[in-house]
């Protein structure tokens, strides 16, 4: 959520200019300098990078130490928390994904829980952390990491390479390069037709490539939209002041459900994605 605090002299375009710039790092003229990366695509966002780490190892410790204490005879309410997000994933798995893979579980779990922790940064005022770092230097500091595409794309490229793989761990190289030149338009395989056919593979190669790649772009922008939108409403909010407490709260309320719904289609669409790259036909 928003700020409490003011924002000094800045103006409201530098204010939000401010709160939308990560603490970059990169290489220029072979020596590594801080926040001096505009147009350099190998800039490296630290702040993104620390909170996505960081978040990932809360969620191991928070779900081992729960593995680790778990009793039969008497539950903590920890354990019973982490069983009810356990058997919610594994439902949702079972009536989704109908092959038979040891990983797709476990991996709907963790983006679930990751992707939920680094949303419910969000709800952080937009100004506490960010004035935190400030006192100890630290000019920069955006602290959702799912406002930053690059994170959003890098799990998304992780998803895809799994797609690929199951494609063809299940379907073969045949199949798969098949999938992608005889659909969904069959080629002649006879006859005078058999001159159109290469015109026709070529057709489908392109739809079916547009169609592939549109995964993971769709599946990083998808959850990259909607939590950088959140945030820019936040920041905003912000720029009333005092006033800004009854909006804080309104949205803040709001956007519980937009994180968590956020999370969960991202989830899912993993199980769908790699659900059809496991099946046969």
């Amino acid at each position: 959520m928003a700020g409490e605090s003011g924002h000094g002299a800045q103006t409201s375009g530098e204010y939000i200019a401010h709160h939308l710039q990560n603490l970059q790092v990169c290489k220029v003229d072979s020596e590594w300098v801080w926040n001096h990366c505009a147009g350099n695509p190998m800039a490296i966002n630290v702040d993104s990078m620390f909170f996505s780490v960081i978040l990932g190892l809360v969620f191991v410790f928070i779900f081992r130490g729960a593995a680790k204490k778990a009793s039969a005879e008497k539950p903590g309410k920890m354990q019973a928390f982490v069983e009810i997000v356990i058997d919610f994933i594994d439902s949702s798995v079972k009536d989704t994904f109908h092959g038979k893979s040891s990983l797709i579980a476990p991996l709907a779990l963790t983006i679930f829980v990751w992707v939920f922790l680094m949303n419910l940064m969000d709800l952080i005022p937009v100004d506490w952390l960010p004035m935190l770092g400030g006192a100890i230097g630290v000019p920069y500091l955006k602290v959702v990491p799912t406002t930053d595409v690059n994170i959003t794309f890098g799990m998304s490229i992780a998803v895809f390479f799994l797609i690929l793989f199951y494609s063809i761990k299940n379907k073969g190289i045949g199949g798969f390069i098949g999938e992608l030149t005889l659909h969904p338009i069959a080629p002649p395989m006879k006859g005078v037709g058999l001159i159109a056919a290469p015109f026709i593979i070529a057709f489908n190669f392109i739809l079916e490539s547009v169609a592939l790649l549109a995964k993971p772009l769709s599946l990083s922008l998808r959850l990259f939209g909607n939590m950088f939108a959140g945030e820019l409403i936040f920041i905003l909010i912000a720029l009333l002041g005092v006033w800004q407490l009854p909006l804080h709260f309104g949205w803040a309320v709001f956007h519980v459900l937009i994180v968590t719904l956020q999370a969960f289609i991202f989830m899912m669409l993993t199980v769908v994605y790699l659900t059809l790259a496991s099946e046969e036909h």
